[in-house]
């Protein structure tokens, strides 16, 4: 198996794309730590995985908890070989109308809780290393959009982030890269996005639709693995070519 004798952690595991890349870890014969602010959901995603999955609540805006996952993570599976840093929230609000406690609340969680938690795990992955780190951000941190000023602004800053971890991490024998979802069907964007947002956004999707988990999960998985070894501070995006497209003719021709 791609995984055997490798271990994960996977931030905002306990659902949506962060679950998704943990079943798939743990298919492919990793042992996965999933990690979520609700313990609950944590648990639950854990058991369905068996024996070779543990959960651990966290909230990674909080630095102390990143630094606790981190270590609890490396006592219970003996090491870390792949962070997925998918923990995050959304949140359409325009430019105009963001408050403040809107904005830090966004740049908290998605930015600072990325930094956090990859800063604390990346210590434990150069004590032995190696290390395979894989940040989520979005189409949205690289083109502007309505509704997103504090989530575009956070997850470019992801982006930035994953560069310099790169070069600064490529000498602990750590990659990292980062993966820019565009519409992925999970429950975040099944609240986020409207009638009208959906509309708007697949009539600039060469594919037609919104994607699904478990394609982001395939991507990520590839990152994680030893076939990536000479790819280290890239952004792939995984949808389904809004970011190649300009101008598009109706599709009937």
């Amino acid at each position: 198996m791609l995984f055997a004798d490798r271990t994960a952690v996977v931030t905002g595991g306990g659902s949506g794309i962060g679950k998704a890349i943990a079943q798939r870890l743990s298919a492919e014969g990793a042992r996965v730590a999933i990690v979520d602010i609700d313990a609950g959901r944590a648990d639950a995603a854990a058991r369905e995985l068996g024996t070779a999955a543990v959960a651990i609540q966290a909230d990674v805006s909080r630095p102390e908890d990143a630094v606790r996952l981190a270590a609890e993570a490396a006592a219970r599976l003996g090491k870390i070989d792949i962070l997925i840093h998918s923990a995050g929230v959304g949140a359409e609000r325009r430019f105009l109308d963001t408050t403040p406690e809107e904005w830090r609340r966004i740049v908290d969680i998605d930015l600072s809780g990325t930094f956090y938690t990859c800063q604390a795990v990346a210590k434990v992955m150069a004590g032995h290393g190696y290390g395979r780190i894989v940040t989520l951000a979005s189409t949205a941190g690289i083109r502007g959009g309505t509704g997103r000023t504090a989530y575009g602004a956070a997850k470019g800053g992801v982006i930035t982030l994953t560069k310099v971890m790169a070069v600064e991490l490529a000498q602990y024998g750590i990659t990292a890269n980062t993966l820019a979802p565009g519409a992925i069907e999970t429950e975040l964007v099944k609240k986020m996005h409207s009638a009208e947002t959906r509309v708007v956004y697949r009539r600039g999707i060469p594919l037609d639709r919104y994607g699904e988990p478990e394609e982001v999960a395939a991507v990520a998985l590839f990152l994680a693995s030893d076939e990536a070894r000479y790819v280290t501070g890239a952004v792939l995006a995984v949808d389904g070519g809004f970011l190649a497209a300009g101008v598009m003719h109706s599709r009937s021709g």
